[in-house]
């Protein structure tokens, strides 16, 4: 993992490629209750039942029932979860991320990332961690090179959110794996056409690096990205000035890296921190002492270990 501060130009770190069941007995009692409810009414009128308050009752024994429908939902998603889980090796079942903030946090550049002009120019952040409170990590994945379809399979078992940054000359081969992917929720976003070092790229060069892989994810994925990563985390003031004219946001770099067998850290208490971003590759045997999934049970150990859950990235920005 490698990322250049653009003020200080030195390298940071290497880069390798709800509502409960009520139960039978509780259904029984809120039926009897409508039931003797509805009785009683009748008896103060002329003697005949209210059909309308008959019909008010038939509704609150339905929508008791479509509690516990709901409940019985619940409680299977939660099972096949725990089959997953089982299924897939992980010791633990992965922590369940909360609900989506109501309130976007605000996205700024981390102090030391910034390029000159970055505001006065309101260029995209750079940040490597979402500003909240809630004890979530985001995981992203970036390039495209291995298409393992045991890793897709594994992720939409289990239930676990993640981004995607692709490189079109490593997934041009294989567009019909990453629809898959998109079909399951994952978002698309640019990693450029050609996986470049941008800062040597003149600002035409750069902006068809980027602006080109934007044609491309719209044609091949219908929609055009709104967040970018530049290649091995580097980037100058013309990337940003060409993704900013691209279309792109913001540009969401990383705090920790995942391998088969290690995380890597960029702050110095070698931790997780909440809102932290996950840098990961798609990789495979060749590249990694193992899989795409052993990858994955590596860093959900480490996360649920830590109590942290994954949440999608796209939720919070």
């Amino acid at each position: 993992m490698q990322l250049v501060r653009q003020k200080e130009h030195k390298k940071q770190l290497g880069h390798r490629y709800a509502a409960r069941p009520r139960g039978r007995f509780g259904v029984a009692l809120a039926a009897v209750l409508v039931a003797a409810l509805g009785t009683a009414c009748g008896s103060a009128d002329s003697g005949g039942p209210d059909k309308t308050k008959a019909g008010k009752g038939a509704e609150a024994a339905g929508a008791g029932g479509a509690q516990v429908s709901q409940a019985e939902r619940m409680k299977a998603a939660q099972q096949a979860r725990i089959a997953a889980a089982k299924k897939w090796g992980l010791a633990k079942l992965p922590l369940a991320a909360p609900a989506a903030p109501k309130e976007k946090p605000e996205i700024t550049t981390r102090d030391g990332f910034e390029v000159d002009d970055h505001e006065e120019e309101e260029l995209p952040p750079v940040f490597t961690t979402v500003p909240t409170e809630d004890k979530v990590v985001f995981l992203t994945i970036d390039d495209g090179a291995e298409k393992d379809p045991e890793f897709v399979k594994m992720m939409q078992e289990l239930k676990i959110p993640y981004t995607a940054f692709l490189s079109d000359y490593l997934v041009r081969d294989n567009y019909p794996y990453f629809k898959q992917m998109q079909a399951a929720g994952v978002v698309l976003n640019n990693h450029t056409l050609n996986h470049r070092y941008m800062p040597a790229l003149s600002y035409e060069k750069q902006r068809q690096e980027i602006c080109g892989q934007q044609d491309m994810i719209q044609k091949q994925f219908g929609k055009r990205p709104t967040l970018f990563r530049p290649p091995f985390g580097n980037y100058n003031q013309d990337t940003l000035l060409a993704a900013k004219s691209c279309g792109i946001k913001a540009v969401p770099l990383w705090n920790a890296e995942a391998f088969t067998n290690r995380m890597d850290y960029r702050e110095w208490d070698r931790d997780l921190h909440p809102g932290d971003i996950i840098l990961t590759h798609f990789r495979g045997r060749e590249d990694w002492k193992g899989t795409m999934p052993d990858m994955i049970r590596h860093v959900m150990k480490t996360v649920t270990e830590k109590g942290y859950a994954v949440a999608r990235l796209e939720d919070y920005l």
